[in-house]
């Protein structure tokens, strides 16, 4: 006959009789005479949403008592709102949906957003959301968000449409009725290697050039929007650019004059770029491979050629020899004295490998002799 029941200070009960609300039940222990079994009862958390059919009942028909245990949060279309719980995000309500929350144990706040108007987050929503600790849902379940590093910047589209471009952070953006993607994009110069490829000169000799070049975002809105990939995009240009550039000169020309045909490949590449928002900075050849058979006569002809340089070069320098051999002697020819020196040079010279010299002054000359006739040139005719 009797039913007793206890109703924490987290919780509220209703009470209920014969299928229609009676009142709210506050903390305590309860007991009611029931002989007929007409009343029954329902206790909830109260610290969070009242998720029961009886929230939107007790609404609409009893507002007073309402009003004294919960709130009712409604959003129209093209709105969103934040609950806040002692002042921490804690839930998101999306557009056309209401909730019903506790109001007796926390402090309860609403933030209405416009989706249209606010977009996106600001840096302390986004962090509020992310420390969030009650999920009913996740706050970050109906927020994208988009990391941007250093030296980067992010595209972000909003279903495939193109809605803003934004520097190096952190930012958050509602996700409700759309889909948010974001494409990042490298501001730093980035090298993109144009890979060997087959290609005839003009004198129908078969090649294989490597290229190397350096492209910068100077334009990401531009860029994201001209092609689907700047780099592939820029890649192709450089194949084309340098089919033309090897394709009208000779083996000679393209191995002689590298600096005109990098300066012809950067010209014809820069121009097909256009207003594309990317910058072509540096470009060049990197490596020319010949075919086996064209590398060693190329390798003959070069070692020829550096065999006559060296017979000209020894030639010169014999003959530069001999003019000044001749000079040294007609200059000996007027000068007694410097043939002289030249004698006691050539002595010194002499002296300096013998051991030993014995002196003999029977004949009366002693060093003298040695002085005078070691070293004797033939009289002139």
């Amino acid at each position: 006959m009797y039913d007793s029941f206890i109703v924490s200070e987290k919780q509220r009960g209703l009470l209920i009789r014969d299928g229609r609300f009676i009142r709210m039940l506050e903390p305590g222990r309860h007991r009611l005479f029931d002989p007929l079994n007409r009343y029954e009862y329902e206790l909830f958390d109260a610290t969070g949403i009242f998720a029961s059919p009886w929230a939107e009942l007790i609404a609409k028909r009893h507002p007073d008592i309402a009003a004294d245990y919960f709130t009712t949060v409604r959003v129209e279309e093209g709105m969103v709102a934040v609950v806040r719980l002692d002042g921490r995000a804690s839930f998101i309500v999306r557009p056309g949906e209401t909730v019903y929350v506790w109001t007796v144990v926390k402090t309860v706040t609403v933030e209405m957003f416009d989706l249209a108007e606010q977009p996106r987050l600001s840096r302390e929503q986004l962090i509020a959301f992310e420390k969030a600790t009650t999920v009913l849902p996740s706050p970050l379940a109906n927020i994208a968000v988009v990391s941007v590093g250093e030296a980067e910047e992010a595209l972000v589209f909003f279903d495939g449409e193109l809605v803003e471009v934004v520097g190096p952070g952190r930012y958050g953006y509602w996700q409700i009725g759309r889909k948010v993607t974001a494409k990042t994009v490298e501001t730093r110069p980035l090298p993109v290697e144009v890979t060997a490829q087959e290609i005839l000169t003009r004198d129908k000799v078969s090649l294989r050039v490597t290229l190397t070049a350096f492209v910068k975002v100077i334009d990401v809105r531009q860029a994201a929007l001209a092609t689907p990939d700047f780099q592939a995009h820029v890649y192709k240009l450089v194949q084309f650019a340098v089919r033309e550039a090897i394709g009208g000169r000779t083996l000679d020309q393209v191995l002689n004059d590298r600096v005109s045909v990098d300066r012809q490949i950067v010209e014809h590449v820069r121009a097909a770029i256009g207003d594309t928002g990317v910058a072509v900075t540096e470009l060049g050849i990197k490596d020319v491979i010949l075919p086996g058979d064209m590398r060693e006569l190329i390798n003959r002809v070069v070692e020829a050629e550096k065999t006559a340089e060296a017979n000209l070069i020894r030639r010169r320098e014999e003959t530069a020899a001999t003019r000044s051999l001749l000079n040294t002697a007609k200059l000996m020819e007027d000068s007694p004295v410097l043939l002289r020196l030249k004698e006691l040079e050539s002595l010194e010279r002499i002296t300096e490998k013998i051991g030993r010299i014995d002196v003999h002054a029977s004949s009366g000359e002693g060093l003298n002799a040695i002085l005078d006739r070691l070293v004797t040139l033939r009289e002139r005719d």
